[in-house]
């Protein structure tokens, strides 16, 4: 394996360095993931929805208060705010919980990106070598370039195997967003609509009483 690395040139050390950091970044997001999953408390946001629905915003509140699920954080968010913008603070807590899921993702799409590119550098150099060398050596020593590009080839194949091994568990990260988002948006919905059925019902005798 040292062997492999050494021939692969100059190149290889920032396609190792790549490496290592897409390795470090999918463990911490597989580590956040698992964590999320574990806090999740599908009765406590049920709960909360319920008592909701019976105006009992307050007990939702302190009920909620402490979770380490990211939808009852959202909830609480929504129901703190509720009296200035129930829509915007929903928002707001959303945004936030799911930029903490998107978190060091850009930089495993720069990975997926950047490793061919370097490996493309990196074999274009050794086949540049490889001609120097036999401009040096002349005709009678093919080898030597058959020899120059198999090495150069391997910066390459290492800058495509890394992007690859990257690219999976990140397509993996933006669909465990995407069902995270499509959850977030239905709690969500369920607690406006609720507020908003609540605020209709109260303002309903004011405006008939208002009526001539």
């Amino acid at each position: 394996m040292l062997n492999f690395f050494v021939r692969g040139g100059p190149i290889m050390y920032p396609l190792l360095i790549c490496s290592l950091i897409a390795v470090a970044i999918i463990v911490e997001r597989i580590i956040f993931w698992l964590s999320a999953e574990r806090n999740r408390d599908t009765l406590l946001i049920s709960d909360m929805l319920q008592m909701a629905a019976k105006n009992q915003y307050e007990k939702a509140a302190q009920q909620a208060r402490g979770s380490r699920d990211y939808i009852a954080r959202i909830l609480l968010e929504g129901i703190v705010h509720r009296n200035y913008s129930l829509s915007q603070a929903l928002a707001m807590g959303a945004e936030e919980e799911i930029k903490r899921m998107r978190r060091n993702l850009t930089i495993l799409d720069t990975i997926i990106t950047l490793a061919p590119l370097l490996g493309i550098l990196g074999t274009v150099m050794g086949i540049i070598d490889s001609f120097h060398l036999l401009g040096a050596a002349g005709i009678e020593s093919p080898r030597v370039v058959t020899e120059g590009i198999a090495q150069a080839l391997i910066t390459t194949a290492t800058g495509l195997a890394i992007a690859i091994m990257t690219l999976i568990p990140y397509n993996y990260f933006l669909s465990r967003i995407k069902r995270s988002t499509r959850e977030i948006e239905k709690f969500a919905s369920s607690l406006e609509l609720t507020f908003e059925r609540q605020r209709n019902r109260a303002r309903g005798p004011k405006t008939l009483k208002a009526t001539p």
